[in-house]
């Protein structure tokens, strides 16, 4: 099959390069021209005997925790998508539940079964969620600052290509960049919200079916195949 309109992967590394290896798998005409950099943070694991479970709602904290996420193994798992799911259990973390949809859905479960006191492993920028009533603490382990974008972002954005977003702040982000001019684009989003945060007038706007980059990407394969023959 042909390879479609270019695809242009944002999300930065760990992660980002994945992305664009799955995505030329899959025959598609992918460029990386990551939007952020990510960074472990220094952290200390708190008194872990405080808390009933750890949420965690992204494979970037996983994957950039280090070695003392260890320590943190003897708590129940709750992670959203199958790919945080992945990279938890390549840590030596078993998971308890993997939320199909967000992190606000996936904690609405855990309070829904009792658990109220919540140890989030979380970027240093995050979400806000309604807490329902539980208490969830924030351990940030890790930092998504923004970058300039690559020389070729103009000319490659200027064509008809399909944008990806993993996360509302890099929704946002493409949104800032591409501006008002984005009538000949297409968007695949992770989640509603993340596809929310990028805005109106995209020539296109395809929602994965769920939170993970295996989804992501079979919907990027119908925007950059839509309306070819």
């Amino acid at each position: 099959m042909r390879a479609g309109l270019p695809l242009i992967v944002t999300r930065p590394d760990p992660g980002g390069a994945a992305t664009v290896g799955r995505a030329k798998a899959l025959g598609l005409d992918a460029h990386y021209l990551p939007l952020f950099t990510a960074a472990p943070l220094a952290w200390t694991a708190p008194a872990i005997e405080c808390f009933d479970a750890l949420l965690v709602t992204s494979a970037q904290a996983a994957r950039l925790a280090g070695p003392d996420l260890a320590r943190l193994a003897s708590l129940p798992v709750y992670a959203v998508g199958s790919a945080t799911a992945a990279a938890l259990e390549a840590a030596g973390l078993p998971v308890e539940m993997t939320g199909s949809t967000d992190g606000q859905d996936l904690l609405g479960t855990m309070t829904s079964r009792n658990i109220h006191n919540i140890l989030w492993l979380c970027a240093r920028d995050r979400s806000i969620f309604d807490t329902l009533g539980a208490t969830l603490v924030p351990l940030p382990c890790y930092a998504v600052d923004p970058i300039d974008p690559a020389p070729e972002w103009g000319q490659m954005i200027a064509a008809p290509a399909v944008l990806l977003a993993h996360s509302t702040r890099g929704a946002a982000r493409i949104s800032e960049l591409v501006g008002g001019s984005r009538a000949h684009l297409r968007l695949a989003a992770i989640s509603p919200k993340v596809a929310a945060a990028a805005g109106a007038g995209w020539a296109a706007i395809g929602v994965a079916e769920r939170p993970d980059d295996a989804a992501l990407l079979a919907e990027a394969h119908a925007l950059c195949h839509k309306g070819q023959k």
